[in-house]
Formats: C-alpha cells, structure tokens, sequence
C-alpha cells in the first residue's frame, strides 16, 4: 500500500533535515527549497540538494523569492545589516528575522501540494528554543492552517505539521541521531558558507544542542566556542 505524499519545507537546517527524518517515517517525501538572497544561500541549496540525495526524493521544487532581498528589513538579505552575535539573555526579535517569510514559503508549498495531491506540509519551525521569530509561533501555524482550509479546494485536505515545535535543540539533534538523519550534511550559519563562524545566533543555538548531550557537531566551524547552559 502506497503512502500518502507530504511536501517538507528543507532549508538546509538542522531543524529542517530532522523533519525531514521524521516524515520519512510515515509518507512520501517532496521536498521544497527557497532561495531568498541570503547571505548563504549557495550553501543552503547545496544542503537541500544533499538531503534531498540522502533520501532519494525525485520529487524537488526550489524556487526563486528574491524578491526578500528586495524588501530588506533582514540581516541575513540586507547586507548593509551586521549579522547580530549569539545573545541569548536578549528578549528581543534578532535582526535575522526575515519578515513574514513563513507566510510566504507555507503559501507557495501549499500551492504545490494541492497540485500534486499531498496531505500534509512539514515545516521545521521551532517556538521555545529558537529566536523568538513570530511567524515561528505555534498559534501562527493553527491559525495559517485554517486559511489553508478556506483557500484551497473543498476537495483537497492539506494540514500543516510542525513536528519540532516545541522541542529544545538538544531534543532536535537527539531526535536526528536516533532517526539517523544525515546531521552533516546540514547548514545552520546565517553568515559563512566555507566554514561556519561559530558565533551568530543560528550556531549558537546549534552548538549549546550538541554541547547539551555531549556531541561533538560534525560541521566545520571557524570558531567552536563554549557557550555556558550547554
């Protein structure tokens, strides 16, 4: 008996590839890829094109949104704007934010799913250990789900799912190793893209969850520095 299909948003992430392992479980995987004009984006699509070999997807769609480098209003596509380093006391949205791009990405995946039928759409987004970006927000997801419901066909049933959402990064990475999710090919750095620094929040994050279970991160780093709460 064939599985149903689910469209997987895959950034080239850590949050991303462990979705990504964990509907593999249960559905058919096509995968989708955006290219914003961030500051590391070869990087980033060469991470999708690896996971995406890792799992043997045929089915792949990586679309142009340049237009986020247009906009602005982001470090990470407006490189007037310094990359803000790891601070995790700070209750402030980071300047990584990129606005509304969730919104943006949820609308073009389900547009995809609905034509090639699948039922659900994974998206590694994480609300209690991230950046405090709101369109990362559990509520949002429920309330993006039901627009989903009215926008689309009476026939069609697509459901957002958020498998990571309320794990910490440490619960990422350990899920990832036991679903043997390929960690190494991932990309998490906001600014590199030969080896990553280390020291914006993106890595910050990522470090403090393998340092948490006592993991070395398989990635090359510039910089690998403690950080305290590991």
């Amino acid at each position: 008996m064939s599985k149903e299909k689910a469209v997987i948003l895959v950034s080239g992430g850590l949050d991303s590839c462990v979705t990504a392992a964990v509907a593999n479980e249960d559905f058919d995987l096509a995968l989708l890829h955006l290219n914003y004009g961030q500051r590391t984006e070869t990087r980033e699509l060469k991470a999708f094109y690896d996971i995406a070999g890792h799992y043997k997807v045929k089915e792949r769609l990586v679309v142009d949104v340049s237009y986020f480098k247009q906009i602005g209003g982001s470090s990470l596509t407006d490189e007037s704007i310094e990359v803000s380093l790891a601070d995790p006391d700070s209750k402030k949205i980071p300047d990584s934010y990129v606005p509304f791009r969730n919104a943006n990405i949820l609308s073009i995946a389900v547009s995809w799913a609905e034509v090639i039928h699948a039922s659900k759409i994974f998206i590694g987004a994480v609300e209690e250990d991230s950046s405090g970006y709101p369109d990362c927000r559990e509520n949002f997801f429920k309330a993006f789900n039901r627009a989903v419901d009215l926008g689309t066909k009476p026939e069609t049933h697509i459901e957002i799912v958020t498998p990571v959402i309320s794990m910490k990064k440490w619960e990422i990475v350990k899920k990832g190793i036991e679903l043997n999710a390929p960690l190494d090919k991932t990309w998490s750095c906001y600014q590199n893209e030969d080896a990553a620094c280390g020291v914006c929040d993106s890595c910050a994050l990522r470090l403090r969850g393998f340092q948490k279970i006592g993991l070395k991160d398989p990635i090359k780093y510039k910089i690998r520095p403690k950080y305290l709460g590991a």
